[in-house]
């Protein structure tokens, strides 16, 4: 018996690399964010209480990349799973708007909303 779906599936485009502001060099990518902070999966593990300038680039709807900057500390760090892989949890410290914003557009990009079915 077949059962129509109700639910649209969502697939994430792009992951999210966090890049160091100051460096602009990769520092892993975002493993799950909210209005206070984010986890990061890395490579290396974070230096706990130490406080990172971090960037996110966001492609834009005018093709343009969108710098995100911010200041986060390392709340916890921990070996992920995955061999190799480290988790990292960081509490944003006064994050922009467009942080803000960004955090929204996820939320409602990746919440659960039934299909729109045309009468």
């Amino acid at each position: 018996m077949h059962i129509p779906r109700s639910i649209e599936r969502h697939q994430l485009p792009y992951y999210l690399k966090v890049f160091n502001r100051i460096t602009d060099k990769p520092m892993g990518y975002i493993g799950n964010v909210s209005l206070d902070g984010l986890m990061l999966i890395s490579q290396l593990p974070m230096l706990v209480n130490a406080r990172f300038d971090m960037r996110l680039k966001i492609p834009g709807r005018d093709a343009q990349i969108h710098n995100i900057d911010f200041h986060a500390t390392c709340q916890w760090s921990r070996e992920d799973i995955t061999p190799g892989s480290y988790d990292s949890g960081f509490a944003l410290v006064a994050p922009p708007s467009d942080y803000v914003e960004m955090v929204d557009a996820l939320r409602h990009y990746f919440s659960f909303r039934p299909l729109q079915t045309s009468a």
